[in-house]
C-alpha cells in the first residue's frame, strides 16, 4: 500500500529486455534501507526491488517490468532517461498524508488542457470512459502515482470523462507533474473505496 506522497524523483538509467524488462532506476534513497522484494511505487506502478546499490543520497534500484505492467501503463514509460515519481511501501505507523493507493494502474489518460490559475496549475484531465463511474468531484484519484483532489468532473458525449486538477507550486516542483504537457498521457489509478462502492452498486442492481 503506499498513500500517493511522492518522496523523490528518479530516473531511467537502463532498460534490458531479458524475459521481462529489467529496468535500472536512479533514485536519492539510502541503498541499506530498500531490501530486496521490498515495494516501490515507479509512477503509480507498484514494483519490486531485485537489486540496489550505490551510495546513500546516490542510490539505485533494479525492478522487472512484465509485459502485462508495459501493456497497462503509459507509452514510453520504461524508456532510459525517462524521469519517475518514487514512494516507497507504506509502514506500519506511517502518516496518511494522502489516500489509500494500491500502485496498480486502471488505466492511462490524457492531459487536455493546462491553465495557469495564480502560482498554481489547472490541469485538465480525459480519462477513458470505463473510469467515469468512479471519478467524482472532492474524491481522490492518483496521476503518475501523486494523490491529487478531483475539482469537477465533465461527462463527455462518448461516454469518457474530463476532470480537472489543482497542482500547487510545490506539488509540481517535487514530482514530474509540473513538466506534463497537452497531450502528454499519464497513469491513472481510482480510489479504492469507489470502487468498491461501484462494485456494490452494481450488485445491487
Amino acid at each position: 500500500m503506499f498513500t500517493g506522497i511522492i518522496t523523490a524523483l528518479g530516473s531511467i538509467e537502463s532498460a534490458e529486455q531479458r524475459g521481462d524488462l529489467r529496468v535500472r532506476i536512479a533514485c536519492p534513497f539510502d541503498p541499506a534501507k530498500m531490501a530486496i522484494g521490498a515495494s516501490i511505487a515507479c509512477s503509480g506502478v507498484c514494483l519490486t526491488v531485485v537489486e540496489r546499490g550505490g551510495q546513500p543520497g546516490d542510490a539505485w534500484f533494479a525492478v522487472d517490468v512484465s509485459g502485462e505492467t508495459i501493456s497497462c501503463t503509459v507509452p514510453g514509460m520504461w524508456e532510459k532517461g525517462r524521469r519517475l515519481n518514487l514512494e516507497a511501501a507504506l509502514r506500519m505507523g506511517d502518516e496518511l498524508g494522502g489516500h489509500i493507493v494500491t500502485g496498480h494502474v486502471d488505466a492511462v489518460g490524457k492531459v487536455a488542457q493546462i491553465d495557469a490559475i495564480g502560482d498554481s496549475t489547472r490541469l485538465l484531465i480525459s480519462a477513458p470512459a470505463s473510469l467515469a463511474p468512479y471519478i467524482a468531484a472532492k474524491g481522490s484519484i492518483t496521476v503518475d502515482g501523486t494523490s491529487l483532489t478531483v475539482n469537477a468532473v465533465e461527462d463527455q458525449p462518448d461516454g469518457s470523462v474530463h476532470f480537472t486538477l489543482n497542482i500547487i507550486p510545490h506539488t509540481a516542483e517535487v514530482t514530474t507533474l509540473g513538466a506534463l504537457e497537452v497531450g502528454t498521457p499519464v497513469n491513472l489509478e481510482i480510489d479504492t473505496m469507489a470502487r468498491y462502492l461501484q462494485r456494490m452498486q452494481s450488485l445491487r442492481g
